[in-house]
């Protein structure tokens, strides 16, 4: 059996009267890569938070990396962690350059200041960008960049620190058909990588899941409908059950499609 790198048990998660995460069980280990999707308001981006180590369970345990979050110093915890977001995104400075962002990765902070950077960090930094095909934009400021090249430029940033768990949150949200399957392209390649960390990918649709991933978790109303194998989850009855009407499902490759079936 493979080493564990998450576990979830019973994990609820509430505000005010509301039901964030309801019951959730998962476990995630160090040779799978697992997808998360469901609807809006499924408790994704929560169920990220949560294994990020941002967000405290209302009730249940939450292990990250062979650590209780309970008892661990979070603040340790969470540079072991990688994490991709649109929240990250907003909060980033409008003047802050490329380089920067990804640099201050190192350092948990958000917006260059007067700290000091080794020059193995700013090759560290180039690498990345160029790997996900963003090394042209190191002197750009991160606020005129497309939406195409943000996500990756976020990813790269969030692989800085070199962590043991990388946890992307929709990266694929808003691009146009090229922007997605360039992306996809480059987090399938990042996922085949033996040095990598284990991924976790939150997502809306089946057709943005990157060949290569290996586990799926369906999520509606905070509560999980089924985890597993890709093959064994993303069937035309759990993922119609999962998002609330009729659909087919269909693996062509090492891709997936899902469209609402006809009726008569």
């Amino acid at each position: 059996m493979s080493d564990e790198v998450l576990r979830l048990r019973a994990v609820s998660v509430r505000r005010e009267k509301s039901m964030l995460l309801r019951d959730v069980n998962w476990a995630v280990h160090s040779d799978q890569s697992w997808v998360v999707i469901g609807p809006n308001g499924a408790g994704k981006t929560t169920l990220l938070q949560v294994a990020a180590a941002l967000l405290p369970p209302t009730d249940g345990t939450v292990e990250i990396l062979g650590e209780n979050v309970t008892e661990a110093d979070v603040f340790d915890l969470r540079t072991r962690i990688g994490l991709a977001s649109a929240a990250l995104a907003d909060r980033v400075p409008p003047a802050e350059k490329v380089i920067d962002l990804v640099l201050t990765a190192s350092y948990g902070i958000l917006g260059r200041y007067t700290e000091d950077y080794e020059s193995g960090d700013v090759t560290r930094a180039v690498e990345l960008l160029d790997a996900l095909g963003c090394a042209h934009l190191i002197r750009r400021r991160f606020a005129t960049l497309s939406e195409g090249e943000r996500k990756r430029v976020q990813i790269a940033r969030s692989l800085m620190p070199d962590p043991e768990l990388l946890l992307l949150d929709e990266p694929a949200a808003g691009l146009d058909l090229g922007g997605r399957e360039d992306l996809l392209r480059r987090i399938a390649a990042l996922s085949r990588d033996p040095k990598a960390p284990l991924m976790v990918m939150v997502t809306h649709h089946v057709e943005e899941v990157p060949p290569g991933f290996t586990h799926a978790l369906l999520l509606r109303k905070g509560t999980v409908l089924a985890a597993g194998r890709v093959q064994d989850v993303f069937t035309a009855r759990l993922l119609s059950r999962c998002f609330g009407l009729p659909l087919l499902v269909e693996h062509t490759g090492a891709r997936w499609t899902a469209r609402a079936a006809q009726l008569p």
